[in-house]
């Protein structure tokens, strides 16, 4: 088994420690703050005593067989709100509306997987009725923003001939422009219904769901030709749980402890381009 060790902060000397904790064979610098532990025994206790002293030094730690590249994949699927990008924008539309403390405790709950994720977006949307619909755009242009690394493992995965997909229990108003400004392949998005310039309270259409999400994973890759198994899916909340379990490399972002206890790959400090350093070549 082999042990990527990065952080966007870390000293060589805890990389260099790390691998020896978990009794690496070879060690392959990536970068001057990513390296290669090959030759590594992923024992339970192994995995628990790195996994452990690696968090303590703001080191993302990823298991993961030898051999596997970008190669192997032939999508990355990605969650938006707190993944691609790094606000909730339903939050920061309801800051619009003097409501973000009451909507953001609602977000977080159902993104612990603490209440149901359709429910509870119902609920957020119709706090925003009446608002006018230009409040969407000044989320965009003002506070919505790419997280770190995102452009780079974008560019990386489409050079590398991957097909990209933003499915998002978000908005449609956001997945359009970020399709446009990165040059995406496919997205998918609640639908808000503006009625007279504001906004109804209520979504247009089905909600994008967890159950959604991974259909809609798993119909991409049906249009692809390719089994789910080749597709990276990547996401922070529990609604994204159920794609990331279909698909072949799922990576938690900045994730909530119930997605990062079930993903293959925790980024936790790295930047979203921290994949790319657990399938380098």
């Amino acid at each position: 088994m082999n042990l990527i060790l990065q952080g966007p902060h870390a000293a060589a000397d805890d990389l260099h420690a790390l691998a020896a904790l978990a009794g690496a064979e070879r060690i392959s610098p990536l970068s001057p703050a990513a390296l290669r532990a090959e030759g590594v025994a992923a024992t339970p206790d192994v995995v628990a005593a790195v996994q452990a002293a690696a968090l303590a030094a703001q080191v993302d730690a990823t298991f993961i067989a030898p051999g596997r590249t970008l190669a192997d994949f032939s999508l990355v699927a990605m969650d938006m709100d707190s993944t691609l990008i790094t606000i909730e924008c339903i939050d920061e539309i309801a800051d619009m509306q003097g409501l973000k403390a009451q909507v953001s405790e609602i977000t977080e709950a159902a993104m612990r997987g603490e209440l149901d994720f359709a429910a509870s977006l119902t609920r957020r949307v119709a706090l925003l009725a009446g608002l006018e619909a230009a409040a969407l755009e000044r989320v965009y242009e003002e506070r919505l923003r790419l997280s770190p690394g995102a452009e780079r493992m974008l560019a990386a995965v489409q050079a590398a001939g991957l097909k990209t997909l933003l499915v998002s229990g978000g908005f449609t108003f956001f997945t359009d422009r970020l399709n446009t400004r990165l040059g995406l392949d496919y997205t998918h998005a609640n639908v808000l219904e503006v009625e007279d310039g504001r906004l109804t309270g209520r979504v247009v259409g089905g909600i994008v769901d967890a159950e959604e999400k991974m259909r809609t994973v798993q119909r991409v890759c049906a249009e692809l030709g390719v089994p789910t198994a080749r597709a990276i899916v990547m996401g922070d909340g529990a609604n994204d749980l159920k794609m990331m379990s279909v698909g072949g490399l799922s990576v938690a972002f900045r994730a909530k402890p119930v997605v990062r206890t079930q993903a293959d790959v925790a980024l936790n400090f790295s930047g979203l381009d921290g994949v790319l350093a657990v399938l380098a070549t």
